[in-house]
């Protein structure tokens, strides 16, 4: 299958705050501001490489932000003062949206839009000027080994080192956690359940990332913007605590509101009791659509089993790791959370019920030390969810100029990588 890249609008990079070096480590600004003040113009080659073995993301939104932000102003003063007049526009239009004031919205967009439009009347894009070469997101690179190479005036890009730099490592590290996870999972669907543990404005990144990396599927639909996928969920305990601890009156309600083509995915742990709440839920589904009772051992539960409205397609164990569930026989630690022994109990309980297609999920401190267990004890999971421990690790990435005007110029202990696994970046039609 060919590899392609994303264009650079689906990033929606902020393009002003990049032009403007807003969001860049000020050393980097004054870098530049330096080289044009010195009129020294000369052609470099900057590499990017991670400091450990990696899957490697975010490499198409780096080159977005090249693309867009690759240039000068013409007249830097004047585009300064227009930036600080556009951020306060965006900061009165940010306080007339909260307070949905019409007019004022109306107002500050169509000031915001002339400043921007000025903006852009002094900018020089230079992006034709430069030569990119990377890899793709979601391949594999070594510990040091270049993924990204710019060629060209540092006097017109080297501002962006900071963003480039750090949308590569966010994204490279969530990457190579979840792919981790996906291996050590062995085929199993492994669920992106760690937007709860950072801040809104990743999860984008992020969620693409995990789709890199193997993830079955992410848990808000920020997290598959990049990708345009929707995200996956299940029962939560808010929904069964706002049914006063009726897993199975919440699970009704889930399926009477839900659109057929959502699973119908139990959380099952609020009793910690997963066997006998799985049997309960079960039953009173079976009841409720068949008018006939169920009687665990001997009724056929297949009516109420798999995809679609009116069945379960399977349970979700979520038991905390300071809990033991009922059915567990205390021993030590290895009896609390989410053990093997819960997982191997239900299925053989699941399945003298009749419940052979019901699937199992587990989630709750799962990552690839708890899979890897898993899968070596045969535990008889369907599915994992995995979320905080996908952000613990960070790769950090480096840039280095190696090159100037043709001639080796890196620092001791830094040289020129091998470059013939990159490709030519061409977002021309991209923007």
């Amino acid at each position: 299958m060919e590899k392609t890249r994303l264009a650079p609008y689906v990033f929606k990079v902020p393009i002003e705050k990049v032009r403007a070096g807003y969001y860049a480590d000020k050393y980097f600004t004054r870098y530049v501001d330096i080289l044009r003040k010195d009129n020294l113009h000369q052609q470099v080659v900057y590499q990017i490489f991670p400091r450990a073995d990696a899957v490697v993301a975010g490499l198409d939104e780096a080159c977005a932000i090249l693309r867009c932000g690759t240039g000068y102003y013409t007249d830097e003063e004047k585009a300064a003062k227009l930036f600080r007049d556009l951020l306060h526009i965006e900061n009165q239009l940010a306080i007339a949206e909260y307070r949905y004031d019409v007019k004022s919205i109306e107002g500050n967009t169509t000031r915001r839009l002339k400043v921007r439009e000025e903006l852009m009347s002094l900018w020089v894009d230079k992006w034709h000027e430069i030569n990119v070469r990377a890899l793709f997101d979601g391949d594999t690179a070594l510990d040091k080994e270049p993924i990204l190479v710019i060629e060209g005036d540092p006097a017109y890009f080297g501002h962006l080192e900071t963003l480039v730099l750090g949308v590569i490592a966010r994204a490279t590290s969530t990457a190579t956690s979840v792919r981790k996870v996906v291996q050590a999972s062995q085929g199993k669907p492994i669920i992106f359940f760690s937007a709860r543990f950072d801040h809104h404005w990743v999860q984008a990144t992020d969620g693409y990332a995990a789709f890199k990396a193997g993830a079955f599927g992410v848990s808000t639909d920020a997290n598959a913007d990049y990708w345009g996928s929707e995200a996956q969920g299940t029962i939560p305990h808010a929904l069964i605590s706002c049914y006063k601890g009726d897993t199975a009156a919440a699970a009704f309600a889930f399926d009477r509101h839900m659109p057929p083509s959502v699973n119908r995915l139990v959380l099952v742990d609020w009793e910690n009791d997963c066997l006998r709440t799985t049997e309960k839920v079960v039953g009173d589904f079976y009841r409720h659509f068949t008018g006939k009772e169920f009687i665990p051992g001997k009724t056929d539960p297949s009516p109420v089993i798999g995809p679609g409205k009116g069945k379960i397609w399977g349970v979700r164990f979520d038991t905390s790791g300071n809990m033991r569930d009922v059915s567990v026989e205390p021993r030590d630690e290895s009896s609390l959370g989410v053990s093997p022994e819960l997982v191997w109990k239900a299925r053989r309980r699941f399945d003298q019920l009749g419940l052979q297609d019901l699937k199992i999920m587990v989630s709750g401190g799962f990552g690839t030390e708890k899979i890897s267990l898993f899968e070596r004890l045969g535990v008889p999971v369907d599915m994992y969810g995995v979320g905080s421990t996908l952000l613990r690790n960070k790769i950090d990435m480096t840039a280095d100029v190696v090159e100037v005007e043709g001639k080796p110029y890196a620092k001791v202990g830094r040289k020129k990588g091998d470059y013939s696994r990159l490709t030519p970046v061409n977002l021309n039609n991209g923007i």
